[in-house]
């Protein structure tokens, strides 16, 4: 039998249209782009006044809240009969089978069926609150015994109905996560992230002076170093052998609010290859330094260095150690790139005087997901427990985490002020992998499930999108797709003179291009800031773990993919397809090809020349025409990840493989051997390349460099006979001769070279004298 074909998975973008509430007559206008979802709120204050438990004398009360299929718990208290819990549970309305809610206030220490109190509440005489409505009071309700008689003890507490946009909708306990209790709750939780600010930490070390020598009897080969928290940065050893080196460098950190780690600059004598000296060191808190804000220059200064010599045991002096004399400053006239420059989501300066004004708002609905696959095994069967993350600018959102679901539901919505229209949103789709009791996972980062990207130029103003996107994820075993994600998508634009204004503006802040940084420095700042983020955010609770950060930031875009090469390089030629285009129709032109349409574009050339006014008026007509042709083809959807552009179904595994090996790499033997082999072929025929485009461009160097003096003679010739043949005869007639035999019919061309080609292939370039 012949083998069975593979089935071919569908990485298409499509259009969907959820019942949402921007496309309503009526709805919350906090809820414009999402499925509104009714929740019945339960919040839990406190207790007063519980009684003791018989058998141990004492008080350990916690609360256990029913409804339908789900059960919460709260928190337990010990020894105490008036407990504080204030903490709130949301139960999906839709999903609830029962008809009451029954609160069960229990000890610890009672048998399991016993109970200290009990409350109950028919669902249909719950309130119904949504925003801007005030929250709802909390009230007493006096305890019962299951009989319904009134008992000792009190419990405060509100219970009433509401949708996402509620005020409690983020700290509250779901039903979702209903498998989940303890400290992991937390861990469930939609929660908003902010990026410290960043700014860029610019140290010019100019010189020192009076330094003391570690060898009085050797001249000191002095450097300085510079460390910022795990961070470190050395200039180069001076020059100067003396106690007054200079070395007029700089070095850049990246610097975040607030400032925790201070500045340690110090002086060191480099005595051998393993064995370096502090001849002196100074530490400099962050909040002292200057800010630049503006573009202006900044004033230098000298600072002290001072040594710490031991006197005896336990003791310690400190000396004078000589003076560093530098410029210092945190510059915040730059834009601190944490993500690639194609896919930024901010271009703004540090520095909010350098801001521009904004210009809109993009609001963002993470609806649902459909089509998870596992990713973990609960049970002896497949499960995932997935949420989303949405990054804009310095702001960071996160979805509740859906406990146990291949097609969980948000219905979330976002917003962030927008400043400039060539920016990207990026949102993340990933497992929770942080939800066992004690964080015991160990040690397992949240696996990716795929990602979007949508660049707000693409979108239409005051349009919703909503569309499913393939979630997409390129594994060492080939591409793999994890499911969809469902999202509504609205760029709004409140002014529209500076939206059109942005595209007549640099890209960047002006310092940029006035005193621009080098591919280097800025590649080395931005995995700076993108550790630095990874750091900040991994304290927050609950942290945005360091995998999430760097999968977000894209931090290993510029790591060698064979794969993303053949990519680009087509990419190069679709671009390069509409010029070979107009070339090959040229020549079929005037080789008469078709002599009707030869004819035709030889008259119509004719009269362009004849009347040069006629020229421009053409060209600008022909891409007005143009443009107004495609405008019924324009596209109707944003961009999404294309797999057949990426190379990412036909890449091999080797491939693979390789793009995903680490670096340095893991590989020996016969593997490595063969990649390093074909990375040279690669490099071979791209030097080849270079090689002749560099010699065409030395040839026409070579017209007047007399390397040739009968070349460079004849074309000095040529170019006087050609002064006085164009100032004598006008310009339209040497045009109008030279297309006249560019367009001669094939009986009087010859297939050879023409005059030109000749010439110039015949002129020496510096091959000769490359070894």
């Amino acid at each position: 039998m012949p083998p069975k074909e593979k089935p071919r998975v569908d990485y298409t973008l499509k259009a969907t249209s959820p019942d949402i509430g921007g496309r309503k007559a009526t709805g919350s206008d906090k809820l414009t782009l999402v499925e509104q979802r009714q929740f019945i709120y339960v919040r839990i204050v406190k207790a007063n006044g519980l009684p003791m438990n018989n058998i141990s004398g004492t008080c350990n009360p916690f609360v256990e809240l029913k409804i339908g299929n789900y059960k919460g718990i709260t928190r337990c208290f010990e020894q105490t009969s008036n407990p504080e819990w204030n903490e709130v549970y949301a139960f999906t309305r839709d999903q609830i089978l029962g008809g009451r809610l029954e609160i069960l206030v229990r000890d610890k220490e009672s048998a399991i069926n016993e109970i200290t109190g009990h409350l109950s509440f028919d669902l249909g005489h719950i309130p119904t609150r949504f925003p801007p409505d005030s929250p709802l009071a909390p009230q007493w309700y006096k305890l019962e015994d299951r009989n319904g008689v009134k008992i000792v003890g009190e419990l405060m507490l509100a219970v009433w109905i509401g949708n996402q946009a509620d005020d409690a909708f983020p700290v509250a306990w779901h039903s979702d996560a209903a498998a989940v209790s303890g400290k992991s709750v937390t861990k469930t939780r939609s929660n908003v992230y902010l990026s410290p600010v960043l700014w860029y930490l610019r140290i010019q070390v100019i010189a020192a002076q009076d330094l003391a020598p570690a060898d009085r009897n050797r001249k000191p080969e002095a450097y300085v170093k510079a460390v910022l928290g795990n961070l470190v940065l050395r200039t180069k050893v001076s020059k100067d052998t003396n106690l007054n080196p200079t070395w007029n460098e700089e070095v850049m950190f990246v610097a975040a609010e607030p400032f925790d780690d201070p500045l340690v600059l110090s002086v060191e004598d480099k005595m051998g290859a393993d064995k370096d000296v502090c001849l002196g060191r100074s530490v400099i808190p962050l909040h002292q330094v200057e800010k630049r804000l503006l573009p202006q220059p900044i004033g230098d200064q000298w600072i002290t260095l001072q040594k710490h010599v031991a006197e005896g045991e336990k003791k310690t002096e400190v000396k004078f150690a000589g003076r560093l004399h530098l410029r210092i400053f945190l510059d915040g006239v730059y834009h601190v790139f944490d993500e690639p420059t194609y896919y930024c989501s901010d271009l703004r300066a540090t520095s909010p005087k350098l801001w521009p004004e904004k210009i809109g708002v993009l609001e963002l609905g993470i609806l649902k997901a459909e089509g998870l696959l596992p990713t973990k095994s609960k049970d002896g069967r497949g499960t995932t427990d997935a949420y989303c993350v949405a990054k804009y600018g310095q702001k960071w959102v996160r979805t509740r985490t859906i406990v146990d679901s291949f097609a969980p539901k948000w219905n979330e919505q976002y917003h962030w002020d927008v400043y400039d229209p060539y920016t990207v949103v990026t949102i993340g789709v990933f497992h929770n992998y942080h939800l066992q009791e004690g964080d015991k996972n160990g040690g397992k980062r949240d696996p990716r499930l795929g990602k979007v990207r949508i660049r707000l130029s693409t979108l239409e103003t005051g349009r919703i999108y909503t569309h499913s996107y393939p979630l997409l994820v390129l594994q060492p075993n080939g591409l793999k797709k994890m499911g969809e994600l469902h999202l509504a998508v609205k760029f709004s634009c409140n002014n529209w003179i500076d939206l059109f204004h942005t595209y007549s503006q640099p890209l960047l802040p002006m310092m940029h291009y006035l005193k621009p940084l080098s591919v280097y420095q800025l590649d080395s700042l931005r995995h700076q800031a993108t550790y630095t983020l990874s750091l900040r955010l991994g304290r927050a609770d609950p942290p945005l773990s360091r995998e999430v950060v760097e999968y977000m930031l894209d931090t290993g875009v510029n790591r060698w993919s064979l794969r993303r090469g053949k990519a680009n390089c087509e990419r190069v030629m679709a671009c390069l397809s509409g010029i070979l285009f107009i070339w090959r129709q040229f020549d079929q032109t005037r080789h008469w090809k078709n002599s009707a349409v030869t004819i035709l574009i030889y008259s119509l050339f004719v009269a362009m020349v004849m009347s040069p006014k006629l020229i421009l008026p053409a060209f600008f007509l022909a891409f007005f025409v143009l443009g107004v042709w495609r405008f019924p083809k324009r596209p109707r959807h944003p961009p999404h990840m294309d797999t057949k552009l990426s190379h990412a179904e036909t890449a091999q595994h080797d491939e693979l493989d390789e793009e995903f090996d680490t670096f340095p790499t893991s590989k020996q033997g016969e593997a490595l051997k063969t990649r390093y082999d074909r990375l040279r072929g690669i490099a071979g025929r791209l030097m080849i390349m270079i090689g002749d485009l560099a010699t065409q461009l030395e040839r026409i160097h070579a017209l007047v460099s007399w390397r040739d003096p009968r070349a460079t003679a004849m074309f000095l010739i040529f170019c006087l006979i050609a002064c006085i043949l164009v100032h004598k005869v006008q310009f339209r007639y040497l045009v109008l001769v030279t297309w006249t035999y560019a367009m001669r019919p094939p009986r009087l061309r010859v297939g050879i070279p023409s005059i030109p080609q000749s010439f110039l292939r015949r002129l020496p370039a510096k091959t000769d004298s490359m070894l």
